[in-house]
């Protein structure tokens, strides 16, 4: 498997929800294994890739907890704004991600990867402060728009990982005796 198939995989388990007896069938922690499986695997040359490491272990940490229900729904009963708080790490992770993979891919003169990568690194972070209006200033009428958003941003990130995921700056074998793509030498 390719690095960011890996990290699109591990996406898809944090992106989805699948209640039974209070706990999620796609556990958190196991999407941020696949993720941090798929980052480990980058190539070495990848920019921000130990600080990638290292807030992906903090944000596969954070989910452990939160998969347990009791403490989901204490945090939640105690104050919406803490359940988002706990999600923080997470989208730091998921801006960061963008942001590495599109310096990576501008570095190797992949334009368009680049820009789309940025594009969604920035409603990356959009989506994570957006909750400051919901909780901090009372606009309760943008709760659900802000989880419909954070919802296409996984959904996006997804799409473009695996869409990239053959693309040698994010770490697919190079074939030799491929053909060069137009544009590239």
């Amino acid at each position: 498997m390719k690095p960011l198939q890996s990290v699109a995989m591990g996406y898809v388990f944090i992106a989805l929800y699948a209640r039974f007896h209070g706990y999620d069938l796609y556990a958190d922690p196991v999407g941020w294994a696949l993720v941090l499986l798929g980052v480990r695997r980058l190539p070495a040359g990848t920019p921000y890739r130990f600080p990638l490491q290292y807030v992906g272990v903090v944000a596969a940490v954070a989910s452990v907890p939160l998969w347990l229900p009791v403490v989901r729904d204490a945090l939640a009963d105690a104050d919406p704004s803490l359940g988002w708080a706990a999600d923080l790490p997470g989208f730091a992770f998921t801006a960061l991600l963008c942001h590495a993979l599109a310096a990576a891919a501008k570095e190797a003169g992949d334009v368009k990867p680049a820009q789309w990568l940025a594009l969604v690194r920035s409603l990356a972070v959009a989506v994570a402060v957006l909750p400051v209006l919901v909780f901090g200033a009372g606009l309760s009428g943008l709760a659900d728009p802000a989880a419909l958003a954070a919802q296409a941003v996984y959904v996006a990130l997804v799409w473009l990982l695996f869409s990239y995921s053959g693309r040698h700056w994010a770490g697919a074998p190079v074939d030799e005796t491929a053909a060069p793509r137009p544009g590239t030498s």
